[in-house]
């Protein structure tokens, strides 16, 4: 890091201490939120739109170099695909004056869900367009793109993305659902039938991508529940309703556990299996059971209300950084992080639901807000790049940056996008 950066970054430090240790104010809720409105409009909006709009192509190119060079193609993914095909949608709904343009990137990746991912022959969504005929299918990628479609629709109105999420979500309940315990099958066939476990398990069988084969992950099911709620918010079918009401009772009650953490990996029939704490699904959690509930109409609903605080309490108590801020990446229940990386998904997720602790239980401890005013601190001083516009992918403890990359099929507008929008306009809620 250069000496300019580690002096402004200390003058940060400074300013940031002065409402650390005191109530904020709706003054400096309207500061913070005109702030990270202009990271919305120079990190977000301006880095991604519109060059990664890829005409000749089809759909959002993903691989940017740190300097925002093309760099080669590897093809079209559905998580990628659907995450800013959903990015695309918010801003049309969320920014009145760039509607019509953002409108147009929306429909553009609905177009690349329905033509060039959704398997015509078998039906489901495809990991990729580079995928062999009989490849595997991926819950976490389906969930996506009933996510994507969704909002699409939201904001769009056409019938065409409603008519591709309901398509999604029959394929989801046909081939995804498990009738016997509940919640979803991860890997399934082409033609969508669940694959169970190998016998042994071994290094070499085991893993399908980022998934386990024969196994349920709470990052498949956690982005599934988050995709029906978007899902129900478009389509208020008594079908969707249910399935969202299984999911948040399954993510809270047999994913997530006391203290505050999520199982990584779990049984068929919901047995957990040992592994780390990851400090970044806790603390998005936290917010994504909380916007079910919400889609639900379940208000402040008591127990879900508690799971949702015990992840976020558990991330500051073990998986925080308290002296400068910044989300740690992997720990255990019940010892600190040993792993002390920050990675830009964290980070971010932990801004958007710190901000939503503090307007819920502000009144009753300043601990959230003390942690929110860190996290932005560090997010702004280390994570975001001073030179070009967008945030690094992943930085030291110290804010040293590791990985520069602006975009590749994992790193999309998601979750900097979601994070940013949600904080600035919660922050212009509470300042009025």
């Amino acid at each position: 890091m250069s000496m300019t950066r580690i002096a402004a970054a200390a003058v940060g430090l400074v300013a940031a201490m002065s409402i650390w240790t005191r109530a904020a104010t709706k003054a400096e809720y309207a500061k913070l939120a005109d702030e990270i409105e202009a990271r919305v409009q120079r990190d977000v909006i301006g880095a991604w739109f519109p060059h990664c709009v890829d005409r000749a192509n089809g759909g959002f190119h993903a691989e940017w170099s740190r300097d925002w060079k093309r760099l080669p193609s590897q093809g079209r993914t559905i998580v990628f695909q659907s995450r800013m095909t959903w990015v695309s949608a918010q801003v049309a709904m969320r920014y009145p004056a760039r509607r019509e343009e953002f409108l147009g990137y929306a429909r553009h990746g609905v177009r690349t869900l329905s033509d060039v991912l959704w398997d015509k022959q078998r039906g489901g969504f495809l990991w990729s367009n580079q995928e062999k005929p009989d490849a595997a299918k991926l819950l976490y990628g389906h969930a996506f793109g009933i996510y994507g479609a969704a909002a699409a629709y939201q904001a769009t109105g056409d019938q065409a993305a409603l008519d591709l999420a309901k398509r999604a979500f029959q394929w989801l309940e046909e081939h995804y659902h498990d009738e016997v315990n509940g919640g979803y099958f991860d890997v399934v066939t082409a033609d969508g039938k669940p694959i169970p476990a190998p016998d042994p398990v071994t290094p070499q069988n085991a893993r399908m991508g980022g998934f386990i084969v024969g196994y349920k992950s709470q990052n498949a099911h956690i982005h599934t529940l988050e995709a029906l709620a978007e899902l129900y918010k478009a389509w208020k079918d008594p079908l969707v309703r249910k399935r969202l009401e299984e999911m948040l009772v399954i993510v809270r009650d047999k994913i997530a556990v006391e203290p505050g953490c999520l199982n990584l990996w779990l049984t068929w029939d919901w047995r957990a299996v040992p592994d780390h704490d990851s400090f970044g699904h806790d603390i998005e959690t936290g917010f994504l059971l909380l916007e079910a509930a919400e889609s639900l109409g379940l208000g402040h609903e008591a127990r879900t209300m508690r799971m949702a605080r015990m992840l976020v309490d558990h991330t500051l108590d073990f998986g925080f950084d308290h002296q400068f801020g910044g989300v740690y990446d992997k720990g255990y229940a019940f010892s600190t992080a040993h792993d002390k990386k920050k990675v830009w998904w964290s980070a971010v997720e932990g801004l958007n639901a710190l901000l939503l602790m503090h307007e819920l239980h502000g009144k009753e401890t300043d601990r959230y807000w003390q942690a929110f005013v860190k996290q932005w601190s560090f997010i702004r001083d280390h994570m975001i790049d001073p030179d070009y516009p967008g945030i690094y992918e992943e930085c030291e403890a110290d804010g040293r940056p590791i990985r520069t990359q602006k975009g590749h099929q994992w790193k999309a507008a998601y979750h900097d996008g979601r994070s940013f929008m949600n904080t600035v306009e919660r922050l212009r809620r509470m300042s009025r």
